[in-house]
């Protein structure tokens, strides 16, 4: 995969330009200190093109967001975002969203513009917004560039604008844990959490085999799966219809129900709470060492994304998919837990995908074809992998399987979304109907 990632940027504009030219989209990366360095570099430059807009807690869907954008910018530049305006009062779809903003932002007169989107990651990462930005950074205007501020660097489309050469990754390689996980001179007990299944969990070496309900044991691998949460956030995803008096007091009696089955294991005279109150927010106690079969998934797919050495990639997507033995606490279907399954499914395909590409690269069609058929027991509509799947077929002499490869995906769009595959895909099956 080639990528550029910076983690020394001095504060001086035209560097920065010389390193980010020809990459469309700039993504910020993980944490906010790069921020205000990338702000400060801009606003030392008397703003330099720069557009900037802090998506707000409030607005948490991509028309909230848009709509909220333009009438902030409108204010700004005066006349700015017309044809979004339109797009958005008639309610059209992603696609023409995205088309609307990238003619808006080739109204700007100026050699440079740069359209800085920062606390992305409020919005939700599925389809529709996917296939905006995707349809964004293809009618971006030549002066244009997108910068990101995004701690959610493994979701898509990031993931395919990097291998595409088309963005650039500005930040750290270092795990977003780190801060969270430091080594202790002493010896602390052992969490270890598996939730890629049924979801289990050891302490000391003995597992967790009664939580006392259903309740302590989805609370506890929420609190592992969020390192920074609010309680409100909490009260809404676990008891919304509560009054917040009879929340709290359930919260309080939940919560003391996973200090204890903790603590039977390890030394029940004494206390371990697995999380902290701080400022705000819970975030994971000192007490207790962890080990999450999650986070290190996601950081070995983090690590391939950003690796320039595709033998490094390749020993690190490996590790990953073999992580991923089963979906995210997979007998469990509480609202949290069904869209985790679903980032994490989504990103499972995407480290399968990466590896067949790898394997394609080098000409070895067998574990090419292996890995992107293994993608598409996962994402079955990912129709670019079809067609890679039917163009392997094809070059290996198989057409029988090429074309059931096209019949197969045919179905799929049209069971699950009602349409017809691309002219890309049918022209490819074309070609291989006449081979």
């Amino acid at each position: 995969m080639a990528q550029q990632v910076v983690t020394k940027v001095t504060l001086d504009l035209e560097s920065f330009r010389e390193r980010s030219s020809g990459k469309k989209v700039v993504i910020l990366y993980p944490w906010t200190n790069y921020r205000t360095l990338f702000l400060t570099l801009f606003y030392q430059n008397n703003h330099a093109g720069l557009l900037y807009y802090r998506i707000t807690e409030e607005q948490t869907s991509l028309t909230s967001w848009l709509s909220g954008m333009v009438e902030e910018f409108d204010k700004v530049k005066g006349g700015f975002g017309k044809a979004l305006k339109a797009a958005l009062e008639s309610r059209k779809k992603p696609v023409a969203l995205a088309e609307a903003l990238a003619a808006d932002l080739a109204t700007i007169k100026a050699p440079h513009i740069t359209l800085y989107i920062d606390e992305l990651d409020r919005l939700p990462f599925d389809t529709e917004f996917e296939k905006f930005v995707s349809t964004l950074v293809n009618a971006l205007p030549k002066n244009t560039q997108l910068v990101f501020n995004s701690r959610l660097l493994m979701h898509q489309p990031w993931y395919d604008l990097i291998e595409r050469g088309e963005a650039m990754v500005l930040g750290t390689e270092r795990r977003k844990d780190d801060g969270m996980f430091t080594l202790e001179k002493k010896e602390h007990p052992q969490l270890e959490v598996y939730a890629l299944g049924r979801g289990y969990t050891i302490v000391n070496g003995q597992q967790v085999d009664n939580w006392d309900g259903a309740l302590p044991r989805n609370l506890f691998f929420y609190f592992m799966d969020g390192q920074l949460v609010k309680r409100r956030e909490i009260f809404e995803t676990f008891w919304p219809e509560l009054p917040v008096k009879e929340a709290t007091n359930v919260f309080h009696v939940t919560k003391r129900k996973i200090s204890e089955r903790i603590s039977l294991k390890i030394d029940p005279s004494k206390t371990f709470e697995m999380t902290q109150y701080s400022g705000g927010f819970y975030t994971p106690g000192d007490k207790l060492t962890r080990h999450y079969d999650v986070f290190d998934f996601q950081a070995d797919v983090e690590r391939a994304m950003i690796s320039a050495d595709e033998e490094q990639e390749e020993e690190l997507l490996l590790r990953a998919v073999e992580y991923y033995k089963s979906p995210y606490l997979q007998d469990t279907d509480m609202p949290w837990i069904v869209q985790r399954r679903e980032q994490l499914r989504l990103l499972n395909s995407q480290a399968l995908i990466s590896l067949g590409r790898i394997y394609k690269r080098r000409g070895d069609s067998e574990q090419s074809l292996g890995f992107f058929t293994r993608s598409l027991a996962h994402t079955p509509e990912r129709e670019d992998i079809h067609r890679e799947v039917m163009n392997i077929y094809l070059k290996v002499g198989r057409k029988q399987d090429a074309q059931l490869q096209y019949k197969q995906l045919a179905e799929t769009l049209r069971t699950s979304y009602n349409i017809n595959p691309s002219r890309e895909t049918q022209d490819l099956h074309h070609i291989i109907e006449a081979s």
